[in-house]
């Protein structure tokens, strides 16, 4: 199994961990991972850390694709895979949520699968470089002919010869994206994804693999990537870990989307702690959000995560790796737990 490192976005002064990301390059990590929300972006901090590394893959994990056009989100990341070699940008697409989507970027949420479904393909026209830029989809169609349209659209190639098979991710949590992320991408950032999942997930996977087949494309679990994500915390106390933890969780289930539009929520109902999620919300939603951590289960937070003790933590990163998960990013700011998670997964350093 691969290991990657997340550093998601920055707080309220901008902090990129350059140390930890070349520490874990040469622990023999395969990769690194941006984030954005409403702050910092996610492309710009991996063009930095190109620059700083020299093999490690760089991963957007995610770029909001109402933040940008599908040819702006296809220049960035040819733009970074060819300052840094080339073969090492991952772009990880995602929809964010609609009171990001309407109140930042002041985009209409639309119909996101078919938004995501359109960029995916015009990202790849533009880096195969096949014939001038068209394209005629449900949500978006290239030239522009619509409202304010001049009509003078022109079908474009870009100037830049950029790597034609940049890989795409898409983070995705329900049947039908995650469906369309097995027929149109080379992998997924799975929302909610934990050891003894597979198993409601691997029928969604398989049909949007037979998809691509019957397009005559070679598709399935021998060549798909599913990049887990895992917050690790080294900690002699375990309950003092989780509680670490669970204001982040109490943010996302509570206030990270609408009261009646949160994916995170959602995917708490799912697996089981729909009470335990309707009272996070119903706390973090009034201000009190200390006592909506406080009501974050243990177990809800021990799924997804590795912490305690490094023994207990290597001990359960071998369900990790029985997961049917291909990488895992490890999510975490403490040097050592990306120093206990290269032991965990027996990496080889490169020489």
């Amino acid at each position: 199994m691969k290991v990657g490192l997340g550093i998601g976005y920055s707080g309220g002064a901008m902090e990129l961990p350059v140390e930890r990301v070349k520490r874990a390059e040469a622990l023999g990590y395969n990769s690194v991972w941006s984030a954005e929300a409403y702050g910092s972006d996610a492309v710009t901090p991996l063009a930095y850390l190109a620059a700083m590394t020299s093999r490690i893959k760089l991963g957007t994990g995610i770029m909001q694709v109402s933040a940008r056009t599908p040819a702006n989100a296809a220049m960035c990341a040819g733009t970074v895979d060819t300052m840094s070699g080339g073969g090492r940008f991952i772009a990880g697409l995602g929809v964010s949520g609609p009171q990001i989507v309407e109140g930042w970027y002041g985009r209409p949420w639309g119909s996101p699968y078919y938004w995501l479904k359109d960029y995916v393909e015009i990202m790849r026209k533009i880096w195969r470089r096949e014939e001038g830029l068209v394209h005629d989809g449900k949500q978006i169609a290239l030239p522009y002919a619509g409202e304010g349209a001049m009509g003078v659209g022109k079908p474009l190639k870009s100037i830049l010869h950029m790597n034609p098979d940049i890989p795409i991710y898409l983070g995705a949590g329900n049947e039908a994206t995650v469906q369309l992320c097995a027929d149109i991408c080379d992998g997924w950032l799975p929302l909610g994804f934990t050891p003894g999942t597979m198993g409601e997930y691997r029928p969604w996977l398989e049909k949007g693999f037979e998809r691509a087949k019957k397009r005559g494309e070679d598709k399935g679990f021998h060549n798909f990537e599913i990049q887990a994500s895992i917050h690790v915390e080294v900690d002699d106390s375990v309950q003092a870990a989780l509680d670490k933890m669970k204001p982040e969780v109490a943010l996302y289930v509570g206030g990270m989307g609408h009261r009646n539009k949160n994916y995170h929520k959602d995917m708490m109902v799912r697996r089981g702690y729909a009470d335990a999620a309707e009272r996070i919300q119903e706390l973090f939603l009034d201000g009190r959000k200390a006592e909506a951590a406080a009501a974050v289960p243990d177990e809800w937070v021990d799924a997804k995560s590795l912490v305690g003790p490094p023994a207990r933590i290597k001990q359960r990163y071998r369900a990790w790796e029985e997961s049917g998960a291909t990488s895992v990013t490890v999510r975490t700011k403490q040097d050592e737990a990306v120093e206990v998670m290269a032991e965990a997964a027996r990496l080889n350093p490169p020489r």
